[in-house]
């Protein structure tokens, strides 16, 4: 019987050690400006839970696996840290006073304020500030120089009605934080990439499952070799400029060394770009780098791959993890790169995709990105790269493609994009995927729902958009404006109108019954049914009037009913009459929804 070898080592450390290790780079941390997701009382009750002595969970590390270099020999990597970087940070921030990036890429200070006489932590506030009895930023009793002593006569000064020996001991105790142990989970260093994740996933009480993009983070910033730490730096720092341009120049001022770098060279655009319709974050960054140099969408076989992984041999390889981050460099570039960018994000605002709200899958996003990059590095033509690109991207929202567990499907799709020509390959899917009875009853049946944020109702708005329908009942005035100016969704069948008739929400607010309509128009029709306000529509046209809207025809009335998907036979509809409304709507909207695909 064979003895299954231990795959771990359990230590404890003191948490000035574990601070030191990572100031010195010996723990490869993937984050230089990424958001801090912790709350601030989550740093304050880390600190409280060692100040009592509490557990506070282990660190995971993962040792880099070694490579064998050209001459023979070995090279031993750094550790990375799989699991804890919040605690980490959280540590750094509250004991070594640095600042951290909050979820607005704002850098910020977490000061932590501690009373020695109640012996509790809190975050530090105005009140604090103006009370003498705390100590408004613990860090302070920790910086370098600092002698206990004197901080401890410091305070009594401020504080003579204190106890001294309560003060003495209550500082002291704060003090020992640094002193407290962690525990420490060193994984052996030649366990691959699966069995290191399902070694996390047993760890973890909350059975989190470890993000694979994190992973591949951590191994690029334990490379120096090749670049590694300027590579992690270029996604970071993009996607934080992607969604705060003012920080360009903190990096110029802050970071000189990467600023000379051809990574920011490439990024130099997103110093002036208010755009927010795509804002990738490093898994975005990585997944699309990752397809369109590899030909792969698991992002576990690049942690493995810049390891140097030889699959077929099982055994790790220099040429190959040198090989693969030239290859993700090349990547990271291609994605960066304004042209590329700029012309994709235009292919998908054609599609009628126009604010990032309409957009509910990011992985959707991701492909048709990966697609344009793959696309172009066969040198298709311009045209065709766009009508590809929209119809894949729409396809992918339609049929979820891009929901769930979608790396296989994903890596499917790659491979056949390099092995065949991508129409016939799109061809091939639309036939399997988009059939008459998907356009019939399937997507009638996706679009009985009651949330506004559903993609397939985002699909439909796109339409309107790309049609350039006019805004419910409106003269001039587009969908398209209407969302990007945030107007309202109103009900077809006023809300209350259902409401008082005994409809549930769930049934009111289906969004068949939902049109993007000009609020003054919204007030006119108030709570009426349908065969009321759309009656004295047709007094309007008749009169001349206007009330709702500027619509002065009977055509005009029916081409803008036409726009928006709504059965003609509204014009007698009330309470009795609105489940068949919702049927016929669900219905009109699929149909809209399929000739503007067929039309991209």
């Amino acid at each position: 019987m064979q003895t299954a070898t231990q795959k771990y080592t359990v230590n404890q450390h003191p948490i000035e050690v574990i601070l030191a290790w990572v100031k010195a780079e010996e723990i490869a941390i993937p984050e230089i400006q990424r958001p801090f997701v912790w709350d601030s009382t989550k740093v304050r009750d880390l600190m409280d839970s060692l100040y009592k002595g509490f557990p506070v969970g282990y660190l995971i590390l993962w040792k880099n696996p070694d490579v064998r270099l050209k001459d023979g020999k070995t090279s031993e990597g750094k550790k990375i840290l799989i699991d804890g970087q919040q605690r980490v940070t959280a540590l750094k921030a509250a004991i070594a006073g640095d600042y951290v990036v909050d979820r607005q890429f704002k850098r910020i200070r977490i000061k932590i304020a501690f009373n020695p006489l109640t012996e509790t932590f809190e975050v530090q506030n105005p009140a604090i500030l103006k009370d003498k009895s705390w100590i408004h930023d613990i860090s302070e009793v920790f910086a370098a120089g600092v002698y206990p002593y004197k901080f401890i006569d410091s305070y009594l000064n401020q504080n003579s009605e204190a106890d001294r020996d309560q003060i003495v001991g209550a500082i002291s105790r704060l003090g020992e934080i640094i002193k407290k142990h962690v525990g420490i989970i060193e994984l052996v260093h030649d366990l691959d990439i699966e069995t290191v994740t399902e070694i996390f996933i047993r760890i973890n009480s909350k059975g989190v499952e470890l993000s694979q993009a994190d992973f591949a983070m951590s191994k690029i910033a334990a490379n120096k070799i090749y670049g590694g730490q300027d590579l992690r730096k270029a996604i970071d720092y993009f996607c934080h400029l992607a969604m705060a341009p003012e920080f360009y120049d903190f990096i110029k001022d802050n970071d000189t060394e990467f600023a000379a770098t051809e990574y920011f060279r490439a990024m130099n655009w997103l110093r002036n770009e208010t755009d927010d319709l795509y804002d990738p974050q490093y898994s975005d960054m990585l997944r699309v780098a990752f397809g369109t140099e590899f030909q792969r969408a698991k992002l576990a076989d690049l942690v493995s791959l810049l390891s140097g992984r030889n699959f077929e041999a099982r055994s790790y390889e220099e040429s190959i993890a040198e090989t693969s981050f030239s290859k993700l460099q090349h990547g990271v570039l291609q994605f960066m790169n304004e042209t590329n960018f700029k012309r994709f994000l235009m292919i998908i605002r054609s599609a009628g995709f126009i604010i990032p709200e309409m957009i509910r899958s990011r992985n959707a996003l991701n492909f048709a990105y990966l697609l344009y990059l793959l696309l172009r590095s066969q040198n298709t033509p311009s045209h065709l790269i766009e009508h590809y690109v929209k119809r894949w991207f729409v396809l992918s929202i339609l049929t979820q493609r891009a929901t769930g567990s979608f790396e296989s499907q994903f890596d499917y799709d790659i491979k056949q994009i390099g092995a065949r020509d991508f129409g016939e390959y799109l061809e091939a899917t639309e036939a399997a995927e988009l059939s008459d009875a998907f356009w019939s009853a399937s997507l009638p049946q996706s679009l009985e729902s009651a949330i506004s944020t559903s993609p397939f109702f985002q699909v439909y708005l796109a339409a309107q958009v790309k049609a350039r329908d006019k805004g419910f009942l409106s003269k001039d005035i587009l969908v398209a404006d209407l969302i990007l100016h945030r107007g309202d969704i109103h009900h077809l069948f006023p809300r209350n109108y259902l409401k008082k008739n005994g409809l549930p929400r769930g049934l009111y607010n289906q969004i068949a019954n939902f049109v993007y309509m000009q609020q003054e128009i919204n007030i006119k029709v108030g709570d009426e049914a349908p065969n009321v306000y759309f009656n004295r529509v047709l007094e309007q046209i008749h009169n001349g009037d206007s009330i709702y809207g500027a619509i002065h025809s009977k055509p005009e009335l029916m081409e803008n009913l036409a726009m928006h998907a709504i059965p003609f036979s509204i014009f007698e509809m009330n309470i009795e009459h609105y489940e068949e409304f919702l049927r016929q709507r669900r219905r009109l909207m699929a149909e809209k929804i399929r000739d503007y695909y067929l039309g991209l």
